[in-house]
């Protein structure tokens, strides 16, 4: 499964991604813990994690992806990281926006995002997209999308 911007490709992660591309990018917790529930429950592909991978070196360079399937209301929360070396450069917003394209046309109605206050990349990211804050609490911003109805 596999989403094309401009730049990159995202892939959803399975164990053949993961063998193909874990050379060069290092595995965080989030992924092996996906993987176990992509492991018990197949139908998690595409909810979970996503390898941003830049089409011109085809290394990936970040991941992102849902922190579940979608809820009663339609809605999914989203999470990203972009590797240092690629920060600033338009990355994170555009696989943002590749990822929430994708999801809308999974029948998502609203995505959802957080981050600390003082996470102003990410908060730029977030805004860039068109997502709207929502609340404050302790040290976090919440924000929202939802899908622009088609007539």
């Amino acid at each position: 499964m596999e989403i094309e911007t401009n730049r990159l490709t995202l892939k959803a992660v399975t164990p053949e991604i993961v063998d193909i591309f874990s050379g060069n990018y290092e595995l965080g917790d989030h992924i092996s813990f996906y993987l176990s529930q992509l492991q018990n429950d197949p139908s998690m592909l595409g909810w979970g994690v996503w390898f941003v991978v830049d089409k011109e070196s085809n290394t990936v360079i970040g991941d992102i992806g849902f922190k579940g399937k979608p809820n009663d209301h339609h809605t999914v929360d989203i999470g990203y990281g972009v590797h240092p070396t690629y920060q600033g450069k338009g990355i994170a917003t555009e696989a943002v926006r590749g990822l929430i394209d994708w999801a809308f046309q999974q029948n998502v109605e609203i995505v959802t995002a957080d981050c600390l206050q003082d996470n102003i990349p990410s908060i730029k990211v977030l805004e860039k997209i068109g997502m709207t804050k929502t609340k404050t609490h302790d040290d976090m911003f919440y924000w929202e999308i939802k899908k622009i109805p088609t007539t």
